[in-house]
């Protein structure tokens, strides 16, 4: 992979597979692009850089490309994710540099989030992960660092049930229709008579992500990834195809935003 040297002041570094660039990070007050690169970072990408070119404390990431997504519209996802591959492990090998965690380790578990973001604003037409890189190990490791073993299963179940509607697909079609994992919930909290989730204990969780997971097996005949790899390229590859989703088609539409604008990714 090609590498340029990098300044708090300069918009290139490595390169994909293709010769182009696409991925750009920033964190501890650098930052690979600017307030003025917002048709190449989206809107959210380019003020993060900017903040953290201005030392406010921004936890660090990075951004993929605009072009990216629309690279990821002709070539589709297999080709797309070979040629973000490198690009992007460098992005959180640096990332976990800066916070000194590491993705995937359950002693010292650094979790990502993952948004969308555009040149122009468009909010909640396009899809976000958080808490990604949980799984049972890395909860565990949540648990013992927090000491708080009933947060790091209520943030667990909080992932897999936004990974499970985001990524696989597990989402009510209409708003009259019911949400599945919120049925599952309300199933819980009326065996255990209770009216909040937050009267719901750390064994109650447990169980929540068992029927989160086996609800998600039924109906899409895959298993929830444990993997945070693969939840990460999953979640990647959600927000590019939420450019196209019909909430986002109409939104532009209704707001003469270009198509082939696309959507820029922010992981931090």
């Amino acid at each position: 992979m090609e590498t340029t040297s990098t300044t708090s002041k300069g918009t290139k570094k490595g390169k994909s597979a293709n010769g182009e660039k696409y991925v750009y990070s920033f964190g501890e007050g650098h930052a690979e692009g600017n307030a003025g690169m917002k048709a190449l970072l989206g809107g959210k990408g380019a003020n993060l850089a900017e903040m953290c070119r201005l030392g406010i404390p921004v936890p660090a990431g990075f951004t993929i490309s605009t072009e990216a997504c629309t690279t990821y519209t002709k070539i589709g996802e297999s080709a797309m994710a070979a040629l973000l591959r490198d690009e992007v492990l460098a992005g959180v090998a640096a990332l976990e540099k800066i916070m000194g965690g590491r993705f995937g380790d359950p002693e010292n578990p650094l979790l990502l989030s993952v948004r969308s973001g555009a040149r122009a604003s468009m909010p909640g037409m396009m899809d976000t992960v958080l808490n990604l890189g949980l799984n049972e190990a890395t909860v565990a490791g949540i648990a013992r660092r927090s000491g708080e073993e009933r947060f790091a299963w209520d943030s667990y179940r909080r992932f897999v049930q936004m990974y499970g509607d985001v990524v696989m697909g597990l989402k009510p079609i209409n708003k009259e229709d019911e949400d599945p994992f919120e049925h599952i919930i309300d199933e819980l909290k009326e065996h255990k008579g209770v009216q909040l989730d937050t009267d719901l204990d750390t064994d109650d969780l447990r169980e929540m992500v068992a029927r989160f997971k086996a609800l998600i097996k039924q109906q899409t005949k895959r298993d929830f990834p444990s993997d945070p790899w693969e939840q990460l390229w999953g979640s990647i590859f959600a927000v590019f195809r939420s450019w196209n989703n019909d909430r986002a088609k109409v939104y532009r539409k209704l707001n003469n935003i270009p198509d082939e604008w696309g959507t820029a990714v922010n992981v931090q």
